[in-house]
């Protein structure tokens, strides 16, 4: 997504950039998989919890970086067009 967005912003794609924004949402469910699977194997292993809390931190990282490429891709909408793009549904 990083990579798409900053070639979107390169070319001033409006296009790709919404490519890149359509794709958060697979990001946030993965996290969201991710989140609850090391969940239940940390309540199921509680010696495995050190491990499995930095796994869960490096997945929210990666989640973060996923938002704020989708960010940035809004952003390289409203410079090609000058229009905000239309709100996208939050996941909670």
């Amino acid at each position: 997504m990083l990579h798409d967005v900053l070639d979107a912003f390169a070319a001033r794609d409006v296009e790709a950039a919404r490519r890149v924004c359509e794709r958060d949402r697979a990001v946030d469910d993965l996290y969201n998989s991710i989140f609850r699977a090391l969940v239940t194997f940390m309540m199921e292993n509680p010696k495995s919890i050190s491990q499995a809390a930095h796994l869960l931190f490096i997945a929210k990282n990666l989640e973060r970086i996923g938002d704020q490429a989708t960010n940035l891709a809004e952003m390289v909408h409203y410079a090609a067009t000058g229009e905000r793009m239309v709100e996208r549904e939050r996941a909670i």
